[in-house]
């Protein structure tokens, strides 16, 4: 079977490297790399490295690398096919069906991909052609040079309705194709379709391969009411999923060890020219959780570079709301913040690569935008204000899916709500806002600086007496109800790769990385991962002794609720003649389903609070759509055609005694 290039790139997306070789590979961190023992021979220093932003692998002892397919080859000794199938089933990616319409569809994207290359080198060539003089003397104005226009191939569309489609007819591109890569405008009531973009400057937009795949357009006439205009729609171009300068900035922020994101392509291109490779742009709309994973594939905590006026802290909050829920130990944002009434434009131009430099270092983590977001949403000079501070703060941190990250967020800002009420404990609230008679004040420029802070001179916290002083307590009803024992409710697939480990024990060996990184949200099987974990280099694979061993740290009657909850939505975690290959392919699948569903979640969330603000039709799509994907997920594992188990099924159990 063939794999489109979107297919592989979408697997490669879902798992970064260093997930799939550490099952092969014990790795440890090296900079912004992996390293480990090579797995193609013996040797005592390590040589093999893993670069999960270059989505590759080198061993240098043997001379090979490759990507994730490449390194499943080497080690198992698959053919090409069968490593995307391996990958894809990991990754929860379904594996496209063999066809002529899925033929038919790759070589129609092949052709969108032909025309607008030729469309790009048409708008270049207009760019520098007799009619381009206007556009050639707004670049020039902008600072966009001969050698910046050639880098990232800007060009100029020309007034004629007609210009492109002629031209690209000429070339033997039909209409059809013209209209599918968003070139022409088209409809019922238009009888002759006609070019999109008119007394333009053309923006190439390219996928992270360096193919174009749409355009962005700004308007010559300052009487035209779109402004810019980006390329609609189509089966190449997915506006919230991609990233302006994408394929050029990959490379430098793996150099630089960052990435930095601002809002235009202009501010693109002039960081560029003063010494800032490594950034990139959303597409004139708010940033996605599509274009969050797109950074955080190239740096576990990237910059956003907003302006200082009141629409870039709008943008900022923004962003706040929608990567708090994708947020985790190893991915973060910093926020940077521009003079204001400066854009990052302004500034490379009038103070250069020094000014871009002290915006960038002086960038503030999530944390604090949050918190200087929420305090200066209304004023402080009550204890009700307080309260809703404090009441709006912890809803929010509810939407933080990483639990570990959670609870230090949590202690981060309890530690501020402390200060603020005059507690006077030390610790990061200290690092930003100002204490005074309201609590936090505004700094004398707004979002962008607060003051140092300060407690009130003399004031001392009196202690809290009567009702405010006693100690919270559960009532007898809230302690039996679901609320309060939701953490002991246990999710079938999370049970299932427990008990899978717990009787399979030798495949800890090879998966204990997967089984220490899973995120779990029931205590009970936390505690139980940690025991198997501990216990598993005891026992040395043996099945009966790991559960003697659970049994008598006192895992016995967790074991059997386990037990219980998996042998019919799960059987084959509890199968007595399971064939261990089978095992495997069921606790892979499990696992990628798992990642999946945890993903899907985040976006979920992330959804719902864009359509809370947007209320439009395409997010509201959205939110189905991920619903109809995790109601999918659910059950999977109780299909065993699905998992590819060999055999019979049997209702023989592992002995449970």
């Amino acid at each position: 079977m063939r794999f489109s290039p979107a297919f592989l790139d979408e697997i490669r997306t879902r798992l970064p490297v260093s997930e799939v070789v550490r099952r092969r590979v014990k790795l440890l961190k090296s900079g912004r790399e992996w390293k480990g023992l090579s797995p193609f021979g013996s040797e005592k220093t390590p040589s093999f490295f893993v670069n999960d932003q270059k989505m590759a692998w080198f061993d240098f002892s043997s001379g090979k690398n490759g990507n994730i397919f490449d390194f499943v080859m080497e080690t198992e000794g698959l053919s090409f096919p069968e490593a995307v199938e391996r990958l894809a089933q990991e990754a929860g990616v379904p594996l496209p069906v063999a066809s002529p319409e899925s033929e038919a569809r790759e070589q129609r994207r092949a052709g969108l991909h032909d025309v607008l290359d030729m469309t790009v080198r048409f708008f270049e060539d207009q760019l520098q052609g007799r009619g381009g003089a206007k556009a050639r003397g707004y670049m020039a104005d902008r600072g966009l040079t001969p050698a910046l226009q050639k880098q990232f191939r800007l060009g100029y569309s020309p007034p004629d309705r007609f210009a492109l489609r002629d031209y690209l007819a000429g070339k033997g591109a039909s209409a059809d194709t013209m209209i599918e890569a968003g070139l022409l405008v088209h409809g019922e009531e238009i009888a002759v379709p006609y070019d999109r973009f008119r007394d333009r400057v053309m923006f190439p937009i390219f996928d992270r391969s360096g193919r174009p795949i749409a355009f962005g357009g700004r308007a010559m006439d300052k009487s035209v009411a779109a402004k810019y205009l980006n390329s609609p729609e189509t089966p190449l171009f997915h506006k919230g999923g991609v990233l302006f300068n994408h394929h050029n900035a990959r490379k430098a922020a793996h150099d630089r060890g960052t990435v930095i994101a601002v809002e235009g392509y202009v501010d693109v291109i002039s960081m560029s020219a003063v010494g800032f490779p490594h950034v990139v742009a959303p597409l004139g709309t708010a940033l996605t959780p599509d274009q969050c994973a797109l950074l955080w594939t190239m740096s576990g905590e990237p910059i956003l570079c907003f302006d200082g006026d009141k629409a870039g802290r709008k943008a900022a909050h923004r962003a706040v709301d929608v990567a708090l829920p994708l947020i985790g130990a190893d991915k973060s944002l910093r926020f940077a913040f521009l003079p204001e009434g400066q854009d990052p434009d302004d500034l490379a131009r009038s103070g250069g690569q020094e000014a871009i430099a002290a915006v960038l270092n002086a960038a503030r983590p999530l944390v604090d935008v949050l918190w200087t977001r929420e305090v200066e949403a209304q004023p402080l000079d009550t204890p009700e204000r307080k309260a809703a501070l404090e009441r709006r703060l912890n809803e929010l941190l509810k939407g933080i899916t990483d639990e570990t990250l959670r609870r230090h967020y949590r202690d981060d800002i309890n530690a501020r709500l402390q200060a603020l009420r005059g507690g006077g404990r030390s610790g990061p609230a200290q690092a930003y806002g100002a204490s005074s008679a309201q609590g936090f004040g505004r700094g004398p420029s707004g979002f962008g600086s607060m003051q140092q802070p300060g407690r009130r001179r003399g004031y001392q916290a009196e202690p809290a007496r009567g009702y405010v002083g006693a100690p919270l307590m559960a009532s007898p009803g809230l302690t039996r109800s679901n609320m309060f024992n939701r953490h002991l409710a246990v999710p079938v697939r999370e049970a299932g790769i427990l008990m899978i480990f717990m009787n399979y024990p030798d495949l800890l060996d090879r998966y204990a990385e997967d089984l220490s990184s899973l995120e779990l949200d029931n205590r009970d099987l936390e505690r139980l991962r940690s025991a198997l974990l501990r216990l598993a280099a005891e026992v040395h694979g043996d099945r009966a002794d790991l559960r003697a061993a659970l049994d008598a740290a006192g895992e016995e009657p967790l074991r059997r609720r386990l037990e219980t909850a998996v042998a019919g939505a799960f059987p084959i975690a509890v199968r007595a003649d399971a064939e261990p290959a089978d095992v495997e392919v069921a606790l892979r699948q499990a696992l990628a389903l798992h990642r999946r569903a945890r993903s899907l979640h985040k976006e979920l969330t992330a959804a719902a609070a864009a359509f809370a603000e947007t209320s439009d039709e395409d997010t509201f799509a959205r939110l189905r759509e991920i619903q109809t994907e995790l109601a999918g997920l659910d059950g999977r594992e109780a299909s065993t055609d699905a998992l590819g188990i060999s055999g019979p099924a049997s209702s023989g159990l592992l002995d449970a005694k």
